[in-house]
């Protein structure tokens, strides 16, 4: 369960994809369940995806309010008789897993992905409504059986928020197999040259990203006397103002806003052909996009402390850097002026903190035997097929 599912693109709904996918086609049955975009027909998923009433949040968001209070859906729901929930967003999803539980016991799995702290304060107006739904998100994760983290720093955040039960650190996978691939269709569409870096930037586009310290970074690098192209790939609400910006230091002719690319091989080509991606966000607490740059052999330059840069050995795995545009320019100028060792902590990233989907879904799924053995279904209940997971793929 989640309040975002594709056509809706974001960490959340990539996580829910890729364990729908490699669950059903490797280990048992599956079934999505989402709130409803209008026009979009689910066709092609080889599990069902279930979408209930929603409305939209405001006209610049692609997101939807999920609405799911109907008594036939949770009748519906209750009928498929699941052994297990997983609901990997503490909003609507939550209350809806909440009110099946009500009527039906049987275990439920919460993901605390985001920082959803972030956008509350960003889109609440007044502070009692704030914490009013920060007290809705730590109710909501605290009805889960076992509540899981993408990484210790989001726990660290949820703890913050006033979550006082235990994590277990669940980190997601990349849907992208390692090794570069072809990029002349990006060279020849954007004419780029050897001699000139290539840079990178995957995400939303949102000023909690970091977005204006990028682009200060960078004005400071151009200033220094350096060529280069900057691509920054995404979409969001504050696209236009960060494109404004960008022109307003000058920098409109190294920098190409692309918009959201959905094309996986085609975004796959431009991580291969960048020379170092560039996300100095703390707010991300997985940072997944650094390990689809990985995937590529492409360095990362990120911000020490942040939850992106967990795990990152400086110089070995990746780059970190204060979190000021002064120390990001200096970072980014001593990265590039010496190209091999790139390439070296390129390929170390690969080898090191590259993690596919496939073992990430594989390490969740023993985590639901583990709960769906242990757990005294309603009378009338079966939970089949909790066998050994490798078994299970076997099979």
């Amino acid at each position: 369960m989640n309040d975002a599912f594709p056509p809706t693109l974001d960490g959340t709904s990539t996580a829910t994809l890729n364990y729908a996918n490699i669950i059903q086609e490797k280990l048992g049955e599956v079934m999505v369940i989402t709130p409803r975009v209008p026009g979009v027909v689910d066709t092609g998923y080889p599990y069902e995806v279930y979408r209930y009433k929603s409305f939209p949040l405001s006209k610049k968001d692609e997101y939807r309010f999920g609405w799911p209070f109907k008594h036939e859906f949770r009748n519906y729901v209750r009928s498929k008789k699941l052994d297990i929930l997983h609901f990997h967003c503490p909003l609507a999803s939550a209350h809806f897993a909440k009110l099946i539980v009500q009527e039906q016991k049987i275990p439920i799995v919460a993901t605390y992905h985001t920082k959803y702290d972030y956008d509350i304060r960003k889109r609440a107006p007044t502070k009692p409504l704030q914490d009013f739904f920060i007290r809705f998100i730590v109710n909501h994760v605290s009805i889960a059986d076992e509540v899981w983290v993408v990484s210790e720093g989001a726990g660290e955040n949820l703890r913050s928020l006033g979550y006082q039960g235990d994590y277990i650190v669940m980190p997601n996978g990349v849907d992208f197999p390692r090794g570069r691939v072809d990029t002349s269709a990006v060279n020849a569409q954007y004419g780029l040259r050897d001699d000139v870096p290539v840079l990178l930037f995957v995400g939303r586009m949102m000023w909690y990203k970091n977005l204006r310290l990028l682009l200060d970074a960078l004005r400071i690098y151009k200033e220094s006397g350096h060529a280069f192209r900057m691509f920054m790939i995404g979409k969001g609400t504050d696209m236009r103002a960060a494109e404004k910006y960008a022109a307003k230091l000058g920098l409109s002719k190294e920098i190409t806003f692309t918009g959201k690319i959905s094309d996986r091989e085609q975004l796959r080509a431009f991580y291969s052909r960048a020379d170092a991606f560039l996300f100095p966000s703390t707010f991300d607490t997985n940072g997944l996009v650094v390990r689809e740059a990985a995937a590529c052999g492409c360095p990362s330059l990120l911000i020490e402390g942040s939850c992106a840069a967990e795990g990152i050995e400086h110089g070995v795995t990746g780059y970190l850097s204060r979190e000021t545009a002064a120390d990001y320019a200096r970072a980014l100028e001593a990265m590039l002026n010496d190209p091999d060792q790139m390439k070296r902590v390129g390929q170390n990233a690969s080898e090191k903190i590259y993690l596919s989907w496939e073992d990430a879904v594989r390490m969740a799924y023993s985590r639901y035997e583990n709960l769906c053995r242990s757990w005294v279904y309603p009378e009338g209940y079966h939970a089949e097929g909790w066998g050994n997971a490798e078994e299970s793929a076997d099979k």
